[in-house]
């Protein structure tokens, strides 16, 4: 038992030390290729749908791997020590495309090493609390996104090298972390449950836990990656350092938030919570898209809440299935296809500019998404019973 706790520990450590080098790493990265590279912000969200994509095959590709032989779990340390070494070549970059490169790297590597985490996290977890471990986990991931942020804003002085350094250290920290928590709780650990072995049935199917991530990972998609922190300044004429903390405080909060649902899924009320997190993610692109500091603040709020609240939920209920890696790995896969779809229909309509109705100014790259933010809505009045 002393085992399992402490792997437990490393593990939801890991979620703070791999976030913080990667919320340290996103804003650099943008600022320094929109200001120094003279990136648009449709190439910007170019970048961030190929860092996305590569993210989205390879998880699927570690949840099938991992099926075939457990040892494979290790990989997903190797690969985020591969991250380490990876970031420390975005310095040497004298073009967009170079990015881009080094961005579809780190996607492959991010791909193999946090479906696997968050399968162990879930999988290693009582039944009971389920929900509950996989939201400290993802708790933990999002206070080191405060963080990361807020290091970002107080580095600005370090250069892209400097910064890329740190970022490598928190890196290597994670794999480590990573490693010995993999070891500690390696019994446990099932990939795929033979025929016959007892498997309960979730509240919800794979299929609809799919549908339903797919549309709130588009919706929420202009919380992530690069073009985020590059909206937030331009729309509310903020400096780079104050947007990168007000979006890492905007994150901490909704996670925090975040953490009330999970008791509630835990106690068997799945259902309930996801269609309530469907009408607030449904919400958030239009709510952001009014050009105000506090709308701009709830929309973004409502989307990281809403998509927090349901990527430990649905770990949890996947981690019932027979094949909960393959499961885990094919959420994902789904989730960052839809958030690449999402930024790059964000990034290339940012271009329409604002519009104004009734004296309210709207951004027109947001409201690009009414008709998906309908859709979800439909879906859950039909399944809210």
């Amino acid at each position: 038992m002393r085992r399992q706790h402490l792997g437990t520990v490393l593990l939801i450590a890991s979620a703070f030390t791999g976030t913080l080098a990667f919320k340290l790493a996103t804003p650099a990265v943008a600022f320094y290729t929109r200001d120094i590279l003279k990136a648009s912000m449709a190439y910007l969200s170019i970048i961030s749908a190929s860092f996305i994509l590569a993210r989205s095959f390879s998880a699927l590709f570690s949840g099938l791997l991992l099926e075939k032989r457990k040892s494979l779990v290790y990989l997903g340390a190797i690969a985020m020590a591969g991250n380490a070494l990876a970031v420390n070549l975005y310095p040497l970059t004298s073009s967009w495309l170079h990015v881009m490169g080094i961005k579809l790297m780190n996607g492959l590597l991010n791909g193999i090493t946090w479906p696997i985490a968050q399968f162990v996290i879930a999988i290693s977890s009582p039944k009971e609390i389920r929900s509950r471990v996989t939201a400290l986990y993802f708790l933990s991931g999002n206070f080191a996104g405060l963080l990361g942020n807020y290091t970002y804003a107080i580095t600005q002085d370090f250069g892209l090298k400097g910064q890329m350094y740190l970022s490598s250290f928190f890196f290597f920290l994670t794999a480590l972390c990573m490693l010995v928590s993999y070891w500690l709780l390696y019994e446990g650990i099932v990939p795929k449950r033979e025929k016959g072995m007892k498997e309960s049935k979730p509240s919800l199917n794979a299929k609809k836990i799919l549908m339903l991530s797919a549309l709130i990972s588009f919706l929420t998609a202009f919380t992530s990656g690069e073009i985020t922190y590059v909206y937030v300044a331009e729309t509310l004429n903020l400096d780079k350092g104050t947007g990168a903390t007000l979006i890492g405080i905007i994150g901490f909060m909704a996670t925090i938030l975040a953490y009330i649902p999970s008791r509630i899924a835990d106690l068997g009320d799945e259902r309930k919570v996801i269609i309530t997190v469907s009408i607030l993610a449904g919400m958030s692109p239009l709510l952001a898209a009014v050009k105000n500091p506090v709308t701009v603040s709830l929309g973004i709020l409502m989307a990281i809440f809403a998509a927090q609240t349901f990527r430990p939920i649905s770990r949890s209920l996947l981690a019932s299935a027979r094949r909960a890696s393959a499961a885990i790995g094919g959420v994902n896969a789904v989730r960052n296809l839809s958030t690449t779809a999402g930024q790059l229909v964000f990034g290339f309509a940012y271009s329409l500019g604002e519009v104004v109705i009734a004296g309210i100014i709207l951004k027109g790259a947001l409201l690009i998404f009414v008709p998906a933010s309908l859709l979800l809505f439909r879906i859950a009045v039909e399944h809210r019973d």
